[in-house]
């Protein structure tokens, strides 16, 4: 069945229902859903939406409730003014289970993807009564990406230093530019081009969000290295089993990915996905048999 998304006209290949889910302080997040089953909640990355998500959910849509919400600040959910803990991944993990609670699911396994996949992490440390099993795809825990990034290996990171800055110069710099700014991750970090349509969606969505996805890049650098920082001093873990998913990157960077996992996660399973960035999209077979892994242990 072929559906559009309901403000863009993209056609997808997985028949998404949509819905508008408030969150517990009034925020209202866009979600897509399809299949039946026992519950997946997939979270998208940046500078992207829960669209990246279609061929995957078309992979577990046969068995599976699948829930892709658009992320506070992105996509065609709210983007709230930034209080300081509005973008902290602590609120943001929060919004994961109310959404799940909202459609009838008090426990779920979920999936997450760069941005999304730090979401998904505070999740798990978070509300582990709710989580039964996390996987996140081509991301490192916030504490040991600022310490692997240094160096002029570093430059490959620049956004993040740029989105750290104090509220004002990163807004107005991105704003005047957005399509050329949003459009050279969609260009570089993957193996090949995205569809057209796909590609003009991420751009029309991320235009409308510069000052939210700032903030929450802002927040990587502030509230959420405290939130990790007392997580990792108090020695807590991730109590459900772990799949981790990544780019072999780890060797270009000086570091070990599956040492500084396996620090947060003890149920691990750490693999090297062989494509880019994007990599639901551009393996989603093996994205969505890695889910179905990681769901039998």
């Amino acid at each position: 069945m072929l559906i559009g998304h309901p403000h863009s006209g993209l056609v997808n290949h997985t028949a998404f229902d949509y819905q508008r889910v408030q969150v517990s302080d009034g925020v209202e997040l866009n979600v897509a859903t399809t299949g039946s089953g026992s519950p997946v909640v997939l979270l998208h990355g940046f500078p992207q939406t829960h669209l990246m998500w279609r061929h995957v959910a078309a992979g577990l849509a046969a068995d599976h409730t699948v829930i892709m919400p658009d992320l506070r600040g992105y996509g065609d959910s709210d983007k709230p003014a930034d209080t300081g803990l509005t973008y902290a991944k602590r609120t943001m993990a929060a919004d994961v289970v109310q959404v799940a609670q909202a459609l009838g699911h008090d426990t779920f396994a979920l999936a997450g993807h760069d941005r999304g996949a730090l979401v998904a992490f505070r999740t798990g440390l978070d509300h582990p009564r709710h989580v039964t099993h996390l996987a996140s795809l081509d991301v490192l825990p916030t504490l040991d990406m600022w310490d692997v990034m240094r160096g002029t290996s570093a430059a490959v990171g620049f956004h993040l230093f740029l989105m750290a800055q104090p509220p004002g110069l990163a807004e107005q710099m991105i704003s005047a530019t957005p399509d050329a700014f949003f459009g050279h991750f969609l260009d570089s970090w993957g193996t090949g081009p995205f569809p057209e349509d796909v590609r003009a969606e991420y751009l029309r969505a991320s235009r409308g969000a510069v000052t939210s996805i700032v903030a929450d890049y802002r927040a990587s650098a502030t509230i959420d290295v405290e939130h990790d920082t007392a997580d990792r001093e108090a020695g807590n873990q991730l109590e459900m089993p772990v799949t981790v998913l990544q780019q072999d990157w780890g060797a270009a960077l000086g570091f070990d990915a599956r040492q500084l996992w396996q620090a947060w996660a003890p149920d691990l399973d750490h693999r090297t996905v062989s494509c880019g960035h994007f990599m639901a999209e551009e393996a989603p077979d093996v994205i969505a048999a890695a889910i179905r892994d990681l769901l039998k242990r």
